[in-house]
């Protein structure tokens, strides 16, 4: 991995590390939201510093350039921040219908 493709990352996860500490103190931010992205901070932090582990694991799983092993792991972390957001929106589609339902049947028994 290339010194400047580390001091990116580096730079990079310590922004978006605070970014989530910053609005969790705001109170704009949940931790248990928030969680996912301050590991994912931390992961690439430890894979910049030591990154001849990076290499070494991307060269045992046939990765052709550690930095691809890299983008591979930024990505499985987007994809399970998205899988966490549609389980919530999920949730919260049903508990608008639940809550649709409640609405009509109130006013139902109002008239």
């Amino acid at each position: 991995m290339t010194l400047t493709l580390r001091i990116v990352l580096i730079i990079c996860s310590i922004i978006s590390f605070l970014l989530c500490v910053t609005k969790i103190k705001q109170a704009k931010l949940k931790v248990e939201n928030s969680v996912t992205w301050m590991i994912g901070s931390i992961v690439l932090i430890v894979m910049s510093i030591f990154s001849n582990v990076v290499e070494w694991i991307s060269y045992k799983l046939g990765f052709m350039a550690p930095v691809n092993f890299v983008f591979l792991i930024i990505i499985g972390f987007l994809l399970i921040q998205t899988f966490i957001d549609n389980i919530r929106i999920s949730t919260l589609n049903e508990k608008i219908k639940d809550l649709n339902h409640y609405i009509a049947l109130k006013e139902k028994n109002v008239k």
